[in-house]
């Protein structure tokens, strides 16, 4: 363990966490020893995969400064967003709009208790534990409730997420679901592995080493994800690969250019 701090009851840290992972590859320190074995076996499987993560995170904070200033959204609910790290999503849409409110849905404890702990003393910022496949409980989750109006556009994110939800627990009625309670105006924000070509077999590595992790990895093929974005209008340039999602003066790819897809939907 790094900087996590005390660990609450009953957490298993002998068990490698996706949220956790994520974290030591983009280099944050809030990660135990399981997690970090298990990053080093990714890398081994894919070299660049540290890389491809933080073109992830540039991803999103392009597709954020494009809601928070030319989308005008002023709400955002951060599914699955993992632990806090730099470029937060309120860090991001704030840097644009001062008002915007933001919540955090995860649903590993050790996640929601070091973010409610590091968004404490924030304004309009909240952790939520909760599960992203339970969208009800989200909507009534108390955090959720005090900042998010479902009346107004809403933005809702979920980047590297959804390829950690199995196809039995439904997730684009999970989608949907979400997008039906989503007033006209609000928008979708997606990146997901997807099954293309893959000729080193390193997405069957990669899905090895989740197969010990807190959660297994699911790529899909392209038109499934395409499918979550079904009630949306895709924003220009559509679902492509990350970086080359409306990439702004200065942005580098670090990692290979087929990596993951991500698009940016908006309700009608």
């Amino acid at each position: 363990m790094t900087e996590l701090g005390a660990v609450p009851t009953g957490i298993d840290t002998s068990t490698p966490n996706v949220a956790r992972i994520y974290d030591y590859l983009l280099g944050g320190k809030d990660n135990f020893a399981a997690d970090r074995q298990a990053a080093g076996q990714l890398i081994a499987a894919i070299p660049d995969v540290a890389a491809i993560a933080r073109d992830n995170r540039s991803f999103l904070g392009r597709a954020v400064r494009y809601l928070a200033g030319p989308a005008g959204i002023r709400q955002y609910l951060d599914l699955g967003g993992g632990l806090p790290t730099q470029a937060n999503v309120h860090e991001l849409a704030q840097g644009v709009a001062p008002d915007v409110r933001v919540v955090y849905v995860d649903n590993d404890p050790v996640v929601a208790s070091h973010g409610r702990a590091l968004l404490a003393s924030r304004d309009r910022v909240a952790m939520a534990f909760a599960d992203l496949c339970q969208p009800d409980s989200v909507r009534e989750h108390p955090e959720v409730r005090g900042l998010i109006n479902w009346a107004q556009p809403v933005a809702v994110l979920c980047t590297s997420t959804l390829h950690f939800v199995s196809d039995e627990a439904k997730p684009h009625a999970v989608i949907a679901e979400y997008r039906d309670h989503m007033a006209p105006g609000s928008h979708l924000v997606i990146t997901h592995g997807t099954a293309e070509e893959d000729p080193a077999g390193e997405r069957d590595k990669a899905a090895g080493v989740y197969r010990e992790a807190s959660s297994q990895l699911h790529v899909r093929p392209l038109p499934q994800v395409r499918r979550f974005f079904e009630g949306f209008e895709l924003i220009e340039p559509g679902l492509v690969w990350i970086s080359e999602w409306r990439p702004e003066p200065g942005t580098t790819r670090i990692g290979r250019r087929r990596s993951m897809r991500g698009g940016v939907g908006r309700k009608p």
